[in-house]
């Protein structure tokens, strides 16, 4: 058999025959003897006092088995609700079900348990809740407001904290500065809407008096410590499992008050539940991402070099302080891919009634990458340059990595104007140009906008992540990982880096994720870390299994260890490559035959991987539009992507990642927002509500890409699963801004519905 390698090979994707052919195994679908179903009776103010919740008709209604309050689950469930650290201030928590307030629109007061989910549904219009509704700040503009009603009262003024960074004279050089720019810029709340909305079913553990969780989520073993903490039980008591989740980008990270709630009522009633939530829930009760506000600036001199930036950002954290950190991560990527000596940036986090802020696809880098990049655009328009100058005028140099940024972060490697340059080479930007200029020349219907970004974002958070790589008696290996995928393709990634360290057939690797029981402690699959850490734990991992099994080799060749090698899917004496063993020979010895001395049976490792540092991948993108003058409707024309992941295992995946990252930026900057009225309400509450995008609302997308490996792990790989999104939506917005270029149009603010580029053009005429 010829060997060949299967890193960089277009290996089809293990996850997807089961998943093709309908053999998929979700928590929705989960069935066990004799369970009831459950329901939640949801808060209908944003900001009220819960006076009262009369359940006694429910409890009577046929099929209900009970009826609960907050208050019946205060001595089963801790008030640490959301779970935090330690030093995070206690008093903004509540019970999974809360009492006596509820802060947002679908926050979770008491539940309902029936024989089936219809009469739970049911039940809920039998439940009568006494509010005493009070005054709410839904929007970060009422949150801000000298005068604005306090989610929190121990925190004046809604602020959560306030983060900033400064580096040099910022002052000074917009004092000097030949030209300043400023501009106050959205970033709308958006949903995640994965395909398959959040479920959790739970049963008792007769053996060891614990109990089992089902959930649909992307870190199984966080939801098992935060469970752990709030039932005040041992975290061996509970088995957390996730098979199969149909999509997360983030929302399906951390844990949630359904399934804390549904942990304590199994521990009570010591039978098997499961709830599912509706679309409808999802979009109400799902924690949301983005929402800031910015007030940015820029000094540049007359050739376009960007001297200081300066951003005032209020961020919404939403009712809860679930994920707080996320806009600290805004402020220290928001000089992007540019060497801007002078910078002050700074974020004020408030309180809102409204569902939580936490993590959603990019988490805080789409954000400072979209200031950035429109800001660099409005410095172009505001010198009358191509924005492509400028960008090369600003960028950090090959040279200067690893480059400290002055907001602190360490960029690991980079080489933006390669990615650039390979952009316009594949779009053909200097025939688009021209093109635009003859199409303005002719006063042409459909405005022709082209729209440029440069992005780098960061991936391979810590701490740690595990990996255990277990080679069976036959020679067959099975593979257990602490991530959680939703889609990403990491079974197929890890089984082409097990082959190739192994030597061991593709098709003979088995990787396993999503139980507790059977899997090392792990982090989990978000911030883009599955490759760069998970990939890196794996490759250590099986890096240890194949120099214990040299030493097996050795022995059964009967050679000295340090003349034994494995080369090319063998283990074989070096220069001798008739004298070879096959990983199947040596498991198969290392469980059933004589072992050399100092050596232990089989062939396992578990490895915990800490990364040595953060990864930062880069690239450029290139949206083409043309905008009809008459409607302001928006057409997207051409799409290109450069993006550098470091070395790619698997080709065809990163192309889905990017496909599917551009998707989700082109949605936020064209259609997506939940939005909120004065008083708290969701208004997007639905599909007919909240566009998310179509197959046939895009062109075709163009791909290429740089390779610049990062030096922080053996791979040379680095994240790719939320770069293209962080990348595609300054580069829409940009396009619409410079097909409006002709009627003085500096910015709209998304999503750039067609009625607002229509109205934006009619106040210029």
């Amino acid at each position: 058999m010829v060997f060949s390698a299967l890193i960089g090979a277009e290996v089809k994707r293990k996850e997807d025959p089961h998943l093709l052919t309908g053999r998929g195994t979700f928590t929705a679908n989960l069935k066990l003897p004799g369970m009831k179903y459950v329901a939640f009776v949801r808060s209908v103010f944003a900001h009220a006092n819960i006076k009262g919740i009369d359940v006694e008709d429910a409890r009577q209604r046929d099929g209900v088995v009970a009826v609960l309050t907050g208050e019946d689950l205060q001595d089963a469930l801790k008030k640490i609700y959301p779970v935090l650290p330690p030093d995070e201030n206690p008093t903004r928590r509540t019970f999974p079900l809360t009492v006596g307030r509820a802060r947002y629109v679908g926050e979770p007061i008491a539940v309902v348990i029936a024989d089936t989910p219809e009469i739970a549904e049911d039940a809920l219009e039998d439940i009568f809740v006494d509010y005493e509704p009070l005054p709410a700040v839904a929007t970060l503009e009422q949150a801000d407001a000298d005068d604005a009603p306090l989610v929190w009262d121990d925190a004046p003024g809604n602020v959560e904290h306030v983060f900033g960074k400064q580096h040099g004279d910022v002052d000074a050089a917009f004092a000097n500065a030949h030209a300043v720019v400023k501009a106050r810029l959205y970033q709308q709340r958006l949903a995640g809407a994965p395909m398959e909305p959040r479920a959790v079913a739970a049963a008792p553990d007769i053996a060891t008096g614990g109990l089992t969780i089902w959930t649909a989520t992307q870190t199984p073993h966080g939801v098992r410590s935060d469970i752990s903490k709030t039932l005040g039980i041992a975290d061996n008591l509970i088995r957390v499992i996730a098979s199969d989740v149909g999509g997360g980008f983030g929302v399906k990270s951390g844990s949630y008050p359904e399934e804390h709630v549904l942990a304590a009522l199994v521990q009570r009633f010591g039978i098997p539940l499961r709830w599912v939530e509706t679309r409808s829930e999802n979009l109400q009760a799902t924690i949301q991402g983005r929402s800031q506000i910015a007030d940015v600036e820029a000094a540049a001199d007359e050739d376009g070099r960007i001297t200081a930036v300066r951003m005032r950002i209020l961020a919404d954290t939403g009712a809860y302080p679930n994920a707080t950190v996320l806009p600290n991560l805004t402020v220290m990527m928001s000089t992007g891919v540019y060497d801007i000596p002078n910078v002050d940036v700074e974020v004020k986090i408030l309180f809102t009634n409204a569902v939580p802020i936490a993590p959603y696809r990019g988490a805080g880098r789409p954000e400072a990458t979209y200031y950035i990049e429109r800001l660099v655009d409005l410095v172009a328009h505001e010198l009358d340059l191509d924005p492509v100058a400028v960008r090369r005028k600003n960028f950090i140099a090959p040279d200067a990595f690893p480059f400290k940024s002055p907001l602190g972060p360490m960029y690991d490697s980079g080489e933006y104007e390669k990615a650039l340059n390979r952009l316009l080479e594949i779009a053909d930007y200097e025939a688009l140009r021209k093109e635009q200029s003859t199409r303005r020349e002719n006063d042409d219907d459909r405005l022709l906008g082209i729209g440029v970004s440069s992005y780098v974002e960061m991936s391979g958070m810590g701490p740690f992540e595990s990996a255990t790589v277990r080679v069976n008696p036959s020679g067959a290996v099975t593979v257990y990982s602490g991530l959680m995928p939703q889609g990403q393709g990491n079974a197929t990634a890890f089984a082409q880096i097990v082959a190739d360290e192994l030597g061991v057939d593709f098709d003979q690797v088995e990787v396993k994720f999503g139980d507790t029981a059977s899997v090392a402690m792990g982090i989990g699959t978000f911030a883009s870390r599955g490759l760069t850490v998970g990939g890196t734990a794996m490759i250590y991992a099986a890096r240890q299994v194949r120099d214990k099994a040299l030493k097996f080799a050795a022995n059964m060749l009967e050679a000295a260890p340090e003349d034994v090698e494995y080369k090319e899917g063998k283990y074989q004496v070096k220069g001798v490559p008739d004298r070879a063993l096959t990983l199947a020979e040596i498991a198969h010895q290392a469980h059933f035959g004589e072992l050399p001395p100092d050596t232990t049976p089989g062939l396992e490792v578990t490895e915990f991987h800490r990364p040595p540092g953060i990864i930062f991948p880069f690239g450029a993108h290139l949206a083409i539009v043309e905008v009809e003058r008459d409607t302001g409707i928006i057409h997207l024309r051409d799409y290109y992507a450069v993006d550098d992941c470091g070395v790619r295992i698997n080709p065809m995946i990163v192309e889905g990642q990017i496909h599917g990252g551009i998707v989700q930026g082109i949605g936020q900057a064209l259609m997506e927002i939940a939005a909120y009225d004065e008083a708290g309400q969701l208004v997007s509450g639905t599909f007919m509500d909240y566009h998310i995008p179509r197959a046939g609302d895009f062109s075709h997308f163009t791909t290429d890409a740089t390779e610049t490996p990062t030096p922080h792990s053996p791979l040379g790989a680095k994240g790719i699963g939320e770069a293209a999104t962080i990348g595609a939506t300054p580069a829409v917005v940009n396009a619409v801004m410079d097909a409006l270029k002709p009627f003085g149009v500096r910015h709209i603010d998304m999503p750039l519905w067609p009625v607002k580029v229509w109205q934006a053009m009619q106040s210029t005429d």
